[in-house]
């Protein structure tokens, strides 16, 4: 054991999941004074259930899952409640971007205020010096640049840096990700080895809070007068009414469900919440070369003096695109691609990329050419 880790504690953040569990495992391996913390971030019931056979981060099965994980590898487990400050911060805020006709993603803000946030500091009253979670991605200190860099993952398909760009530098600066060298199927190899109750756990795909992935229905049970406010605005295209929908905040760019029938396949191009009108138009309209940024982190880099070829990704899966990109104020960013990017999103992020290292990355808020 590593005398020196003995004396230092870190705080995993457990689910109830394998990659969490795993996480915390390897850090109790390499000679870490570990504790677990479980998030209690809502009441699933509150948010409509979830699927019959299926479990999530807040139901009883992930916080037992969790505490068992921790009673077989020896350290202490905590629940902590976090409901109100996620209710507040979290849902209310995905509640408000649909009203305003963007798409948000949970889980950037859930990063920085709920796991990077309050978890920080529910950790530190419990003695820990660092936090630790089973993101695949990697952090390391450049003495250069004095700043932490963080980086993919080591296997690109599990890479989940994408969703930590909101992360601040001191909150970096406290954070061990002991997955980023590994593979999914290591990791789960791993599990075996160490005889977690969970190494054959299915993992979730869908924002926790909605486990069904039923948006709609999500958001008319959080606001029962919505759907009559808003349905039966219209469709447009080309400048004239094509049809009707059923309510602006139910769409996203790119959608092709819900439109009605056209001579040809059409899709959702633009929303606006004004007017309660989506325009609509084929595939060749959803493509685009330049967005607007704000609400930019800038991680890698301390700021951004002029232009700077970069790679950008404007969705989880996306695999990135060779894009410039120039300072537009104090806090946002103009990123034009080589070549024109398919249903860029109002609402949803953009990462920026120097080769695997995180530069910055900020919530998309207009799309232009």
């Amino acid at each position: 054991m590593n005398s020196g880790k003995k004396n230092i504690t870190v705080a995993v953040g457990m689910s109830g999941g394998v990659d969490s569990s795993v996480a915390a495992a390897l850090l109790v391996k390499e000679g870490y004074n570990v504790i677990g913390i479980t998030m209690k971030t809502y009441d699933y019931m509150e948010v409509g259930g979830i699927p019959a056979g299926e479990s999530n981060c807040c139901d009883l099965k992930a916080v037992t899952d969790a505490r068992s994980v921790a009673d077989s590898l020896g350290f202490p487990h905590y629940v902590v409640n976090l409901r109100e400050k996620f209710n507040d911060v979290v849902i209310r805020n995905f509640i408000d971007e649909y009203l305003n006709g963007r798409t948000p993603n949970p889980c950037i803000i859930c990063n920085r205020q709920i796991k990077w946030g309050a978890m920080l500091e529910k950790a530190g009253g419990l003695g820990a010096q660092f936090i630790a979670t089973g993101h695949y991605a990697r952090v390391r200190y450049d003495e250069q640049r004095m700043r932490y860099i963080l980086s993919r993952g080591k296997y690109a398909e599990k890479d989940q840096s994408y969703a930590l760009w909101s992360v601040l530098q001191k909150a970096l600066g406290k954070t061990i990700f002991p997955l980023g060298e590994f593979s999914k199927t290591e990791v789960r190899q791993l599990a075996k080895q160490y005889g977690l109750i969970n190494a054959r756990k299915q993992e979730s795909f869908e924002i926790c809070f909605i486990p069904d992935d039923r948006y709609e229905r999500f958001l008319n049970e959080q606001l029962p007068d919505l759907r009559e406010k808003v349905s039966g605005g219209d469709i447009i295209r080309n400048g004239r009414i094509a049809g009707k929908h059923n309510g602006y905040p139910f769409y996203t760019i790119g959608q092709r469900k819900n439109i009605g029938a056209h001579k040809e396949k059409m899709y959702v191009t633009a929303i606006d919440s004004r007017t309660n009108k989506l325009t609509i138009g084929p595939d060749a309209e959803l493509h685009h070369r330049t967005l607007i940024a704000g609400q930019v982190n800038w991680s890698g880099i301390s700021r951004l003096e002029g232009n700077m070829h970069v790679q950008a990704k404007v969705r989880y899966k996306d695999e990135g695109s060779n894009a410039l990109v120039l300072p537009e104020g104090t806090d946002k960013i103009r990123v034009t691609f080589d070549l024109p990017k398919r249903a860029i999103t109002p609402g949803q992020s953009v990462v920026l990329y120097d080769g695997d290292d995180l530069l910055c990355g900020g919530i998309i808020e207009q799309v232009l050419d």
